[in-house]
């Protein structure tokens, strides 16, 4: 079992930063896939970036130029640097954990955050 909490989300204006941190319990949890998605109003959940235990990354191509995630396993973390951050951007952003390999779709992970807002304005 693992339990994920979200930290991080808030307003800021275009051109802005935030960092969000996912903090997960358990003493498995630096071996669990972690993953961020996001879904605005309106919208379907859909992937933003994931990263294996082993620290390997994959986001999608829309974010991966201005979004970085990364782990601390020593402190059971996992963050999204969110940089150059525009109104479509705007969402609700929840990590999601599962032991296996990673996956981008939301169905396959077992273990969910209940989510931070970012908003930006423009």
């Amino acid at each position: 079992q693992v339990a994920l909490v979200e930290s991080g989300g808030g307003w800021v204006q275009a051109g802005g930063s935030l960092r969000l941190s996912c903090s997960g319990s358990g003493r498995t949890f630096s071996s669990y896939t972690v993953a961020w998605f996001r879904q605005a109003p309106g919208k379907e959940r859909e992937f933003v970036s994931v990263i294996s235990w082993k620290g390997a990354t994959l986001s999608e191509d829309s974010v991966k130029v201005r979004f970085t995630i990364s782990r601390d396993n020593a402190k059971n973390a996992v963050y999204l640097q969110l940089n150059s951050l525009q109104p479509e951007d705007t969402a609700a952003y929840s990590c999601a954990a599962r032991p296996e390999a990673w996956r981008t779709s939301p169905g396959l992970y077992q273990y969910w955050g209940q989510g931070t807002q970012v908003t930006v304005s423009s």
